[in-house]
């Protein structure tokens, strides 16, 4: 089941929700009662007149999307040093404010207008980028950085500024034309990680599950589109940089991200670099189950380009290895959840889809389409 968690969950706030629910169920409450039979291993929940806080707590997971309280509280034990909220960031200096602005924080905040803003502030403040590692980065500053790094190569992995971010993560989501062009930028890029920077380095927004990691700031896309957020001006030369230098392809919030553009560029560059296969890299390794396997993420976003009638997306996804047989996930195109993909897209009337998908050894179920 997909993990649906509140934003900043806390293991406190989550405690208070079973002790709400268990007091609500002993009190015969029909909606938290048929709450209990929906989520409950059993299928009908214990008896509500003896409902116990354990079994509220079981529930309260399998709510979020896990499939027991100690698997929570696993993850929200690791989530938690890793947690960042751009709504509550505040900038401590000019160099900070100048990170604060230039960075794609993934709030209605993201606006071309904040990136001007940025710029000007560093016209008219250029020593910011002497002082702090985090807005030379930002800045895509390749003469800034070596004269740091030569002083104290450790910067390339500090944590700093208003996010709290090391420098690369401020150079992938900066929207600020870096000052060497894209040349810059990669040179940047590689200075970093051949200084030590994690090229799967990344945050968890507001405590969200699925990371936001270098290579998702690199892409950018996202809900708000492609003015507010676009991809980095260098964004091909800097994903492909960070690739060969051990990024995980299987991004599962790029793939979120960039589903909603038409171009299938970025799902062509991971394809490079196994999209699909491995076993999801040291992300997935480290919050186990509260992330999409590889072989989830193709399936997803299947369903996704079924639905969109988007062929090409389909052709990708097919050549990375999606399985063409099984029925789609109830997630992101709930419209088409069960059904195999080739009765999905007759359904959609995508009749292009359906050839691709026939070629690939897809077959249709009696009783669907």
């Amino acid at each position: 089941m997909p993990v649906t968690l509140p934003d900043n969950p806390t293991l406190d706030q989550l405690r208070r929700d079973a002790r709400a629910l268990q007091r609500a169920v002993r009190a015969g409450d029909p909606e938290a009662i048929a709450g209990v039979k929906r989520l409950h291993p059993t299928g009908t929940g214990p008896d509500p007149t003896t409902f116990a806080l354990t079994a509220a707590q079981l529930v309260v997971a399998r709510r979020c999307g896990f499939a027991s309280w100690p698997r929570l509280k696993r993850y929200l034990d690791i989530a938690g040093p890793l947690r960042r909220d751009p709504l509550s960031t505040i900038a401590e200096s000019d160099a900070d404010e100048f990170c604060a602005l230039a960075c794609l924080q993934y709030t209605p905040a993201d606006d071309p207008q904040r990136w001007s803003r940025a710029a000007d502030l560093l016209l008219d403040q250029p020593e910011i980028v002497t002082t702090s590692i985090h807005a030379a980065a930002a800045a895509g500053d390749a003469d800034a950085i070596t004269a740091q790094l030569a002083e104290d190569p450790s910067l390339a992995r500090r944590p700093g500024g208003p996010f709290r971010w090391a420098p690369l993560m401020y150079l992938a989501y900066s929207r600020v034309a870096p000052s060497g062009g894209s040349a810059g930028a990669v040179e940047t890029a590689s200075m970093l990680l051949d200084a030590g920077a994690d090229p799967n380095d990344g945050y968890l927004w507001r405590g969200m599950p699925t990371p936001f990691t270098v290579l998702t700031g690199v892409l950018g896309g996202g809900e708000l589109g492609e003015i507010r957020q676009p991809p980095h001006p260098a964004s091909e030369d800097l994903a492909r940089l960070l690739l060969e230098r051990g990024a995980d392809p299987n991004d599962g919030q790029v793939l979120y991200n960039r589903m909603f553009f038409r171009s299938d560029e970025h799902l062509r560059l991971l394809a490079q670099f196994g999209l699909g296969s491995g076993d999801g890299g040291p992300w997935r390794r480290r919050l186990t189950d509260a992330l999409d396997s590889p072989a989830d993420l193709l399936r997803q976003q299947l369903s996704w380009a079924i639905e969109h009638q988007m062929t090409d997306r389909v052709a990708v996804l097919i050549s990375c290895g999606v399985d063409v047989r099984e029925a789609l996930p109830s997630w992101p195109s709930r419209a088409l959840t069960g059904l195999t993909p080739v009765a999905a897209a007759r359904r959609c009337g995508a009749d292009g889809v359906v050839d691709l998908l026939v070629g690939a050894g897809a077959q249709e179920r009696s009783g669907e389409g």
